[in-house]
């Protein structure tokens, strides 16, 4: 196993099978060099007992860079040497260019608050929606909301054309239909949206494809996890229908659903104090939608008390529909736009990275040296639900 110098760390190649693994991710542990990815990634004990397996001159060999915090694991499944070292060198400028596509509900409510909190980190936003006068309203009333003799403060909004809008470093994919009608018996709106959402993100998915693009293609619509797979496949499927690895590797690919599951557990821990826990030592979990796992506490773990405030979460969006709203306002900024600009700060949030073959939510950040999932000593209850909720996904076809 070789290593290689970068002008930010070290890169280490290794050769993981490309359609359950991803291209890149931080070294964190010695026990990732052991095999390929997994659920397990995200328990500390179990990578401790894949560490094991590993020689005495593996461990010595890459203990320091482990130390150090400053190595990437590449699959060459992925790409070459070269390529990596391209991709990874590149990574390093400060604003990014995010383009949205569609503003319904959803698409408007991240755009605006993106434009509100996103003057640190984005350069400009650009939209792109079928109805034109769609775009030339947000354009209009976004590029007129300025702080006073400061305005260059908050980012441009910028009208697109189809074509320009995989020319950016952030793609945010908004788009959606079939979403049942407030007062429908749907229980889990997410999933009768699957089939309609699906054909759309496979489409874009393909122009990402054609358009060898090398951002981020994060996903709001829902459900997000499915969709992300769906994305995944459809880049890199040929036109013979067999899978090639010529589109969006799996790391360019994240789900945006988790956050709001996270902030809805936050509100209803702040309401009843037996909850309380959640708000210090709690974590959210899974997918964004009935197989959600919110725990109450990693140390002093209740699966009683954890399994309670899950369906609370879950059930937050009926609690909306009862009053006759759509519950889009909440997703829109905990799931997507507050997410987004961590993603893009590189800070600590919740979303959906490719882990084992599927999608799966938890606590991540990107940095310099690729994804970093956030991984603990998970107690054994909980890590049953993570399982569930792991083969739930990748029942979803």
């Amino acid at each position: 196993m070789e290593r290689y110098e970068l002008q930010q760390g070290v890169m280490i190649p290794v050769l993981f099978p490309g359609e359950k693994n991803k291209g890149c991710f931080k070294f964190t542990h010695m026990g990732q060099l052991a095999c390929g990815e997994g659920l397990f990634c995200l328990d500390r004990n179990a990578l401790e007992e894949k560490s094991q397996t590993l020689s005495k001159e593996i461990k010595e060999k890459f203990s320091a860079d482990l130390e150090k915090g400053n190595a990437t694991i590449v699959n060459l499944n992925w790409g070459t040497v070269s390529q990596w070292k391209d991709r990874l060198e590149k990574a390093a400028k400060k604003k990014k260019r995010v383009h949205l596509l569609a503003l319904g509900d959803v698409g408007s409510t991240v755009l605006t608050a993106l434009k509100l909190l996103g003057g640190d980190c984005i350069h400009t936003l650009g939209i792109y929606d079928v109805n034109e006068n769609v775009c030339k309203r947000w354009e209009s009333e976004l590029n007129q909301a300025a702080f006073p003799w400061d305005y260059a403060r908050l980012p441009e909004v910028v009208i697109l054309k189809e074509e320009e809008l995989f020319d950016c470093d952030m793609f945010v994919f908004c788009a959606s239909k079939g979403i049942p009608p407030v007062g429908s018996q749907v229980k889990d709106v997410r999933m009768v949206q699957f089939e309609a959402n699906k054909g759309i993100v496979s489409i874009f998915a393909k122009k990402a494809r054609e358009s060898r693009f090398e951002g981020l293609f994060a996903v709001v619509s829902d459900p997000v996890d499915p969709l992300c797979k769906a994305a995944f496949l459809a880049s890199n499927t040929d036109e013979k229908g067999e899978f090639d690895g010529k589109g969006l590797r799996p790391e360019q690919i994240q789900g945006y659903g988790l956050g709001v599951m996270n902030a809805r557990a936050a509100y209803y821990a702040k309401k009843e104090e037996r909850f309380s826990s959640f708000l210090k030592e709690g974590r959210a979990y899974g997918p964004h939608g009935q197989d959600l796992v919110i725990a109450n506490s990693i140390e002093d773990y209740d699966d009683v008390l954890s399994r309670e405030l899950t369906q609370l979460a879950i059930d937050a969006n009926l609690r909306t529909r009862e009053l006759g709203f759509k519950p889009y306002v909440a997703p829109a900024i905990s799931s997507a736009a507050i997410s987004l600009i961590l993603t893009l700060r590189g800070e600590w949030h919740y979303s959906s990275n490719y882990l084992g073959g599927v999608y799966m939510g938890c606590k991540n950040r990107t940095t310099p040296w690729g994804l970093e999932m956030e991984s603990l000593p998970l107690p054994k209850e909980l890590y049953a639900r993570l399982e569930k909720a792991f083969h739930g996904l990748e029942g979803i076809k």
